[in-house]
């Protein structure tokens, strides 16, 4: 029979462990409902609203790292180990405290922000609010580093204001770094989280929510658990659970396992952990091609990023998931392996249908490859973009996602790689299109030839994002904007030349 594994982490300066907590509770349930914390509010439920943000630290390479996430679809057991912070934490936690406020009279800088900004109104959104400007509080400015009005509002893209008061809580994030600086006592944090990690579990109980330490013996329990539900960050699987009440008795998690949370080059390829979440992923990928910030701003708002992984993306196999027409346009192999060895795969390869892969039973998606330029070849002769389409323009799903890589020698065009997604049942290249492309011109006429062809190789379907007839079209205006921007058109639109709003607070 299995049994819940205890649950250990580490708030206000002390060990928490709870026992009995069902492998598919979420973080926010035990909060409210054994915590009794209920300044985190559960808003829509599914990781958009950000009403229910929280912040958890954990120990990388020697340091606390901090992340905002949404509680409401972010497993309990998945914090296992880690340092936790929720709103009533900000002014109370002993390892936050100034030594002149020992007692935590004071407010914390973030919290004496938005009261001298007006940053909230009714107040339903404002604790995840402030627990998103706590994490990029303790990342940035207690890193010593400044935060511009754009940088605050991509940190902010995961919280709704029902109000539409974001001017004055922009304000804030800004004014939070004029106050006297008040920071965690790392050290002793640190020290905490070594004991906890030290503290045994019972290896040989039955658990019902598995998190191996290392690959094989993440192998080894999904050779024993074929049937255990995979998990690997749960920003898909938490909605499951929250919008379709589905139940899950026992959970495999892979974000445990250190072969797959490294990000490292080797042999001409970049590789990417399956567990990797998507904020260090789209930093590894933007390192390379500083181009993609604004595509990588715009996959989800920052809690869903810091919680949802590369791999589970990849592995979900949405037909609109982000990742996957980049990863496509990239050259990307999936890595698959068991207990029986691994094999590799192109990305476009692994999919058999609308969210169905190649995965054997017992096999795992444990790292994405990606091809590195060669010494020979210049980033000059190198033309990527990837765009997204979407109703609203931060924290939204795409109606239409391209990517587009091409390989340009003199004014001919050696190699092209298209992917797309919202276009067909799964995660697609434009295999057509590209051979339109290759040994052509870059020429206005060749990137018309191409739009034409991209937008007879796909037959959308219409859907609440977007009709089939506006997909097809949005397809070839995209190829139009490419050749433009590649030739140095200011094609931008509109939308997304606004900056933050930089309104003076009211007086």
């Amino acid at each position: 029979m299995t049994t819940p594994r205890p649950l250990r982490f580490i708030r206000r300066g002390r060990i928490v462990q709870l026992h009995g907590i069902a492998p598919d509770r979420t973080l926010l349930e035990i909060l409210r409902e054994d915590l009794g914390a209920t300044g985190t509010k559960e808003g829509c439920g599914e990781g958009d609203c950000g009403a229910c943000t929280v912040v958890l630290g954990e120990a990388r390479q020697g340091r606390m790292h901090y992340q905002a996430v949404n509680s409401c679809i972010r497993l309990a057991h998945s914090i296992d180990g880690m340092a936790l912070w929720t709103v009533e934490d900000l002014a109370h936690d002993p390892l936050i405290r100034p030594a002149s406020d020992p007692k935590g009279s004071a407010l914390h800088p973030v919290q004496e922000a938005l009261v001298q900004c007006h940053g909230s109104q009714c107040g339903f959104c404002t604790p995840g609010f402030a627990m998103s400007l706590f994490g990029l509080y303790q990342n940035e400015v207690c890193q010593n580093r400044g935060i511009t009005r754009t940088q605050a509002a991509e940190a902010l893209s995961g919280n709704l204001c029902r109000c539409t008061g974001y001017r004055p809580i922009l304000d804030a994030a800004q004014q939070m770094q004029q106050l006297p600086r008040v920071q965690v006592d790392e050290t002793a944090l640190l020290q905490q989280l070594e004991l906890l990690a030290l503290t045994p579990q019972a290896l040989e109980a039955d658990f019902s929510y598995i998190s191996p330490a290392t690959l094989p013996d993440l192998l080894a329990a999904r050779a024993a658990h074929p049937d255990a539900q995979l998990v690997a960050g749960a920003t898909d699987l938490g909605l499951w659970i929250t919008k379709q009440h589905r139940r899950f008795p026992r959970l495999l998690d892979v974000t445990r396992a250190a072969e797959l949370t490294g990000v490292a080059e080797h042999d001409g390829l970049l590789t990417l952990g399956a567990a990797v979440s998507l904020t260090d992923a789209f930093s590894a990928l933007q390192a390379r091609w500083p181009q993609l910030h604004r595509f990588a701003a715009r996959f989800a708002g920052l809690p869903v990023r810091n919680s949802g992984t590369l791999g589970g993306n990849v592995a979900n196999g949405s037909p609109i998931g982000d990742s996957m027409p980049l990863l496509i346009a990239l050259g990307a192999q999936v890595e698959l392996a068991s207990t029986r060895g691994s094999r590799r795969m192109p990305l476009e390869d692994f999919y058999t249908g609308y969210r169905q892969n190649q995965l054997a039973a017992d096999e795992l998606l444990t790292f994405i490859h990606l091809p590195l330029p060669t010494p020979d070849q210049r980033l000059a002769d190198q033309r990527l973009a990837a765009y997204k389409v979407s109703k609203r323009f931060d924290d939204d799903i795409s109606a239409v996602c391209l990517a587009i890589h091409l390989h340009i020698e003199g004014q001919t065009i050696t190699q092209a790689r298209i992917g797309a997604g919202g276009v067909a049942a799964t995660p697609a290249r434009a295999r057509q299109t590209e051979a339109a492309l290759t040994g052509q011109p870059w020429t206005a006429a060749t990137a018309e030839r191409a739009a034409a062809v991209l937008q007879a190789e796909f037959n959308p379907i219409s859907d609440m994002r977007a009709s089939g007839a506006y997909r097809r079209e949005v397809l070839g205006a995209l190829v139009r904007r490419f050749w433009r921007e590649t030739r140095g058109g200011a094609e931008t639109p509109a939308l997304e030349r606004l900056q933050p709003l930089t309104l003076e607070a009211t007086p």
